[in-house]
């Protein structure tokens, strides 16, 4: 590639390393100019999304970069806290030029916020449709329900793996919302599933949300399953719920990348101090096994020395509510002749 001062610029170079012009100028204008756009009409995902984008064409501690980052970490602070970000930046005209004066703070009507909440259930049901129309998804999910039907019956093997499913597909809305790129599910007989991250968090409180979204959604399903049991529709919907609520309670174990070790990362010493009591008075309560096992690991999380310092209240207040709701469900009575 040669840059318009005549130099040969390596493809994985971001700048000519003569004039140092930007080698993706024109798509970075472009990108800039979405970004922009999206944010005039409120669309922050999208804004997020571009931002993020231009950010991986401008080169690591340039000026540009500087602002884009700052920008892509106050849309991300305001995502995390559930508030509107703060106004926009000169970040579009240090990545792409002439682009205008940034988005400014909106207000939140009355009618806006009526016609999100509407929309919400419509939305989730959609995304849940979407990943099924992903072949390596559906395959999967596919390999993984012949694998538990040999152990579990049929009928069992599909719910549990559609719980699955909903808990992954809870990553994946919060990975959107966050405007990340990643992977649809992709199931692993015996593991679970996991998905592919093209791009990382920007920060411990993104990697909160995006976590704690899985066994959230997991949670939905179970609560799901136990009102089908509740309604009549059989026993093995009491142990689809118990098992749902058991695999979630599983991922809180605040180590490595399990949902709760990247919780964790954003509560400061004392909240994992108070998460840590809340796991013990949930054991003191229950007797669940599994508590005792979350407890020695949040215990032992308490001590390490990069807690940050600055509180997470929401991703505390999510932890305590999953653990305490997931403990209830992980109690249920299964009837004699649940999964066949």
């Amino acid at each position: 590639m040669t840059c318009a001062c005549g130099t040969e610029v390596a493809p994985a170079l971001l700048a000519c390393p003569s004039c140092h012009a930007l080698v993706h100028a024109a798509v970075l204008k472009g990108l800039a100019s979405s970004a922009e756009a999206a944010g005039r009409r409120g669309d922050r995902v999208e804004e997020l999304a571009n931002w993020r984008r231009a950010l991986e064409l401008l080169p690591p501690g340039s000026r540009q970069a500087a602002q884009v980052g700052a920008r892509v970490a106050a849309l991300s602070e305001a995502a995390a806290m559930g508030r509107p970000p703060a106004a926009g930046t000169d970040a579009g005209a240090a990545a792409g030029g002439e682009i205008g004066e940034g988005a400014r703070r909106r207000s939140w009507s009355l009618r806006g916020g009526l016609a999100t909440g509407l929309a919400f259930l419509a939305t989730k049901a959609k995304l849940l449709l979407l990943g099924l129309t992903k072949a390596g998804t559906l395959l999967s999910m596919l390999l993984t329900v012949g694998v538990y039907w040999t152990i579990f019956g049929w009928w069992f093997a599909v719910l549990v793996v559609l719980s699955i499913y909903v808990h992954e597909m809870g990553h994946v809305a919060a990975l959107r919302r966050f405007g990340i790129q990643a992977s649809a599910p992709m199931f692993v007989p015996g593991l679970g599933a996991l998905i592919r991250l093209r791009q990382h968090p920007a920060n411990p409180r993104e990697d909160a949300r995006i976590g704690l979204a899985g066994p959230i959604w997991g949670l939905g399903a179970a609560a799901f399953a136990y009102a089908g049991f509740l309604l009549g529709w059989g026993p093995l919907w009491a142990a689809v719920a118990r098992f749902g609520a058991w695999v979630n309670l599983f991922n809180l174990l605040p180590v490595w990348q399990l949902d709760g070790g990247r919780a964790f990362r954003a509560l400061s010493r004392r909240q994992r101090l108070a998460a840590a009591a809340v796991l013990a008075g949930l054991w003191a309560l229950s007797r669940e096994g599994l508590l005792l096992l979350l407890l020695l690991a949040a215990a032992v999380q308490a001590f390490r020395r990069d807690a940050p310092e600055t509180d997470d209240p929401i991703a505390l207040g999510q932890y305590a509510g999953l653990a305490a709701v997931l403990t209830l469900l992980c109690q249920l009575h299964v009837p004699l002749g649940g999964p066949r």
